[in-house]
């Protein structure tokens, strides 16, 4: 999955589109909030407490509460940004619902994918098997590439 897609899909605007490491950069800089919300409103639209399962519920109400409580500071500051960890994790699901959207033509089918049961997941929701660890992500991709270039999957 292309850089630009992930930054489209988290809301980042990159300095140089064309450097590899731009994304990466990002990451270790740590995303501004925003890109957590704007993911968690794509993915799963009417759940609320879906960003907890990428930033724990205390951390991001602080985090929330700093940035009201200093609205002239700037948005770039620590408080106001997810660690490289968190987004790291955002940014490992940005890409895999990025690839899902495309396989699957849009939104609704691709939530439906990331959100069911598969079976060469062991029975798990691709979503779950994505947001465990940095292993999970090429198992869902590799069954979306099947799905991408006419494979069983």
């Amino acid at each position: 999955m292309g850089e630009a897609t992930v930054s489209s899909v988290l809301g980042l605007r990159s300095r140089d589109p064309h450097f590899p490491m731009s994304l990466m950069n990002e990451v270790e800089k740590g995303f501004p909030l925003t890109a957590l919300d704007r993911l968690a409103k794509a993915v799963a639209p009417g759940d609320a407490g879906f960003p907890f399962r990428m930033v724990a519920r205390a951390t991001l109400a602080r985090r929330r509460k700093a940035l009201a409580t200093a609205p002239a500071a700037p948005a770039h500051t620590a408080t106001a940004r997810l660690s490289a960890e968190e987004s790291a994790r955002v940014a490992r699901l940005a890409a895999v619902w990025a690839l899902a959207c495309e396989v699957w033509g849009g939104d609704e089918a691709a939530r439906a994918f990331l959100f069911r049961p598969h079976p060469m997941l062991e029975g798990r929701r691709p979503i779950d098997v994505v947001l465990a660890n940095e292993f999970g992500r090429p198992l869902v991709e590799g069954i979306l590439g099947g799905l991408q270039y006419g494979s069983a999957a």
